[in-house]
């Protein structure tokens, strides 16, 4: 490497493509997913940059239609962890002594292979093995992804550049060294870029990484997976291990050698992995770095000043898009009563205009959750709201999983700010609204702060800017990202770093400088010039 002061390209987040009728990138995309539809692969392990197939297999299919298969993957156990391991603390130490231009060299390559010809292999695999709508796909596995791969390593340099003041006779730095050890990267089906940074973001700073993909997205991992090697990651750098939770995160967790958990999914998960991390302090040679993403009840509040078309637009991008399957879905909202009436009226009117369906059908605006747990889970709280006297269902409420699962955008009102559904985070397609005394806006608002345990994504709507302050000020810890006048999803890389607190996590921004700062151990320097060569002081020269 040249021993110029390399600067990195100014990151511009990717233009999102449009996909519109008639259009070339349309033909190329639909021309892939027939492609993928008609081409079941078999997904093995990675571990050292060598394939590793374990025969122990389960299938990948599209939660849209759950009888077709997408692939065969092999899953790991505690033999392939242990050699991921040994296959990582090889690559340590070569990988870690790397000049950082040459690791953002690779992960700037992955950005430029994503936006050109991975782009439709990464966007099908998306649509079809996590039933995303081309838009949600391109937003997601194309754009936040290429975001991640080019706004890191500008952060890392800017990182790399905080140094000490130096006073005379001396000079002071800061080294930034890798983590001794793997981290252990763990992430979610939901969002096809979040796969592709938490391995990612820890392997740039100079670390070495096992990587357990959600098993409901074993596909478009192993593209991820993929793209990395044609860009130029040396093996053993990330090792990819799908499998089931405990057969990959146990013997992981109880590695000497596991030196930090990058995390999304839900609480439990990361609270039991937490816990286990604790009970075992004694035994890592370093304390691990934890941090996690889990999940959030994310709400919309509206003022009696709010604009109602504006707030049904967000309600309905922000509670369905992605069939809710975002951790900042908006799933709880509170309207004010004198509101309550044009806002009913046009919801239910834009809910029932929702298309759903496969996402082979760019027409629809929706497609199928995740799983038959998840579908379960939602069918489980609409039928209970069906029930209710507290409650009831205002629009939506159909489920069918005959051939897809499919679950209806839905809409329950209560009249119990504390119901269920306001409370517990269901991850689906459901929206529930609290109509509060315009009277009592501060009553709701501490409803609204209080009522759930996360602290994720929240948005207010308000044309008086008095109540946009109060608001804002009252809901302050409420929300590691806060809208206003917007829906409470589309966090964009750069420009709103994304985390939230209380139960939904760490809070160390996903997309920002601070997320890297997380993985790296600092070591301060000090050269004196001039040393002094008697050990006595000034002061020692009289009494």
């Amino acid at each position: 490497m040249s021993n110029g002061i390399v600067q990195v390209p100014a990151p511009v987040n990717e233009p999102v493509h449009a996909y519109a009728p008639g259009s070339a990138e349309k033909a190329s995309l639909k021309a892939e997913l027939a492609r993928q539809l008609g081409d079941a692969i078999e997904i093995p392990l990675i571990i050292g940059g060598r394939e590793v197939r374990t025969g122990r297999t389960a299938e990948a299919s599209c939660p849209h239609d759950h009888r077709h298969v997408l692939a065969t993957y092999h899953q790991a156990g505690a033999a392939e962890v242990e050699r991921a391991i040994g296959a990582a603390r090889e690559a340590w130490k070569t990988w870690s002594e790397m000049a950082w231009e040459d690791r953002a060299a690779i992960f700037l390559k992955a950005a430029d292979l994503l936006a050109g010809a991975w782009r439709d292999r990464l966007n099908a695999a998306t649509m079809l093995n996590q039933s995303k709508t081309v838009f949600q796909a391109e937003i997601d596995s194309a754009c936040e992804l290429i975001d991640f791969w080019r706004f890191n390593p500008y952060y890392m340099r800017k990182l790399y550049e905080e140094q000490p003041a130096s006073a005379r006779g001396m000079w002071n730095f800061v080294e930034y060294r890798a983590l001794e050890g793997f981290v252990f990267a763990v992430t979610p089906f939901n969002f096809t870029s979040i796969a592709g940074n938490l391995p990612t973001s820890p392997a740039m700073m100079g670390n070495v990484v096992l990587w357990k993909p959600a098993s409901t997205a074993v596909v478009s991992g192993y593209v991820i997976m993929k793209l990395l090697e044609a860009a130029g990651l040396p093996p053993g750098v990330i090792n990819f291990l799908p499998g089931r939770g405990g057969e990959v995160g146990d013997p992981a967790l109880a590695s000497r050698d596991l030196a930090g958990i990058h995390f999304t999914g839900s609480t439990a998960v990361f609270q039991s992995m937490w816990r286990t991390v604790g009970a075992t302090i004694e035994s890592y040679r370093s304390y691990p770095r934890i941090v996690g993403e889990t999940g959030g009840k994310d709400f919309v509040f509206a003022h009696p000043s709010a604009d109602p078309q504006a707030l049904v637009t967000a309600l309905v991008r922000g509670a369905f898009e992605y069939q809710g399957q975002k951790c900042s879905a908006a799933s709880r909202a509170y309207v004010p009563r004198s509101l309550w009436p044009q806002v009913e009226e046009r919801l239910v009117a834009a809910v029932g205009s929702i298309q759903m369906g496969s996402p082979l059908d760019f027409r629809n605006f929706m497609c199928a959750v995740i799983d038959r747990s998840s579908f379960r889970t939602q069918q489980r709280a609409i039928e209970q709201a069906r029930a209710a006297s507290e409650a009831r269902i205002l629009c939506g409420g159909g489920c069918d999983d005959e051939h897809g699962y499919f679950v209806e955008p839905t809409v329950i009102v209560t009249e119990d700010p504390r119901y269920e559904t306001m409370r517990v985070e269901l991850f689906g397609p459901v929206l529930t609204i609290y109509v509060y005394d315009d009277a009592e806006l501060d009553r709701a608002l501490e409803l609204c702060d209080t009522t759930s345990d996360y602290g994720l994504t929240g948005a207010i709507f308000a044309t008086d800017r008095r109540a946009i302050v109060h608001m804002s000020r009252a809901l302050r810890h409420a929300a590691g990202n806060f809208y206003v006048n917007d829906k409470p999803t589309g966090a964009v890389v750069g420009q709103q770093p994304f985390g939230g607190s209380r139960a939904s996590g760490t809070n160390d921004k996903a997309g920002s400088i601070w997320n890297l700062l997380r993985w790296t151990s600092q070591r301060s320097l000090k050269e004196t010039f001039v040393p002094p060569l008697d050990y006595r002081y000034p002061h020692m020269e009289e009494e």
